[in-house]
């Protein structure tokens, strides 16, 4: 997602996309920890990590990714040693 930097006060200020705000739990008021990546990014992750929030996240993703058959035993059988 690109999102767009603007002028607040003398700082420069980023709004965040509603959906990231509630799946990290974050509200107006709380603080957040922001850190520079070695690759130039920024990072920025709620302060206090909110495992309800992740918990329920996790489980969304799970329900997106139904369990089929293991590949493994096709992949032993194609397998050269």
């Amino acid at each position: 997602m690109e999102l767009q930097i603007a002028k607040w006060g003398n700082s420069l200020a980023l709004r965040i996309p509603a959906d990231y705000v509630r799946s990290i739990g974050i509200k107006e008021g709380d603080h957040v920890q922001a850190s520079l990546t070695i690759d130039g990014g920024i990072s920025i992750r709620a302060a206090k990590w909110n495992r309800k929030a992740f918990a329920g996240e996790l489980q969304k993703s799970r329900e997106a990714m139904p369990m089929g058959e293991s590949v493994m035993e096709e992949l032993r059988l194609g397998a050269r040693y």
